[in-house]
């Protein structure tokens, strides 16, 4: 009998054992992190000191902070105008590259780089071409149109972030279309045609359809995401935000209050838990309207 509850003891354990090197992963770089974030964002702590306990008093100080304001509208607009694009595009351009036609690797292998490419590397090439005297504005004066300000106009420069994380964001939202297409049945478009479905028709009544849900998931990781949006504006901007700091993002925002040997670590936690909160809001209200639109 001793045997028997030693085995049963060892088979409980087993799976909590395999378990562990993940849990443990979670707890030390998700979990912990975040408990702690948690507190101190009712806390004035600084980098160098803990701080005291002062309530909601960095709230209070976030409705009043005009940059904080300026970053949410940042970062607003940033989900408004990116995810649309980064919702559609992947999926129109998994359409062209599902065909079977001759050298079409080579197309899903290139729309593909931008994302295995690195962040830096990317925001550096378009900073050279979006320059005064770079390729963007150079084609501009030859065509009678130029120069333009990209990077030193406040809202050309956030939409040239914004068109830097869609095309950055187009290979890998594609994989997941074409995953998703993958299992779409052929005879549904057979039958579409013989209907006398031209391809919009198919594309609408067919298409979106059969992904709708591979769109919502497209559209709650877009989301997240572009709300999150720090790399392509920071790079693209500088530290400072643009001109006056008009351009700075919510997670930019982060980062400044957060950092350097009088950081406010209190205010900047208590603006991640803002981030955070809106994020979550964001995923979970794109998958509401997606259960909301399939039928029963």
């Amino acid at each position: 009998m001793t045997g028997v509850k030693h085995v049963r003891t060892h088979r409980a354990a087993s799976p909590w054992l395999f378990l562990l090197p993940g849990l443990a992963t979670v707890t030390a770089f998700s979990l912990y992190p975040f408990l702690t974030t948690l507190h101190k964002a009712f806390t004035d702590a600084l980098t160098l000191t803990p701080g005291a306990w002062v309530g909601l008093r960095n709230f209070r100080d976030m409705a009043h902070d005009e940059q904080f304001w300026v970053a949410l509208r940042n970062s607003g607009l940033y989900v408004v105008l990116v995810v649309p694009f980064t919702v559609l595009l992947p999926l129109l351009l998994a359409l062209l590259v599902q065909k079977r036609i001759p050298g079409v690797t080579f197309f899903r292998s290139a729309f593909y780089t931008p994302v295995v490419a690195s962040s830096v590397v990317v925001a550096l090439i378009w900073g050279w071409m979006l320059d005064d005297r770079g390729l963007v504005n150079g084609i501009l004066r030859v065509l009678g149109a130029g120069p333009f300000a990209f990077l030193g106009d406040e809202w050309l420069l956030l939409f040239s972030a914004m068109a830097l994380t869609v095309w950055k964001g187009l290979g890998y939202y594609m994989v997941i279309y074409l995953a998703a297409l993958a299992h779409v049945p052929r005879e549904l478009y057979e039958a579409a045609a013989v209907d006398g479905a031209g391809a919009l028709r198919r594309f609408t009544a067919v298409t979106v359809p059969a992904v709708r849900s591979t769109m919502a998931l497209v559209g709650a990781l877009s989301s997240v995401a572009a709300f999150k949006v720090f790399s392509e504006v920071f790079l693209l901007a500088g530290p400072t935000g643009g001109p006056a700091g008009q351009d700075t993002t919510l997670v930019m925002l982060v980062q400044r209050t957060g950092t350097g040997l009088n950081g406010r670590v209190g205010y900047s936690s208590a603006l991640s838990l803002v981030v955070f909160a809106v994020a979550l809001l964001l995923m979970l209200l794109v998958l509401r309207a997606d259960r909301t639109r399939r039928p029963e």
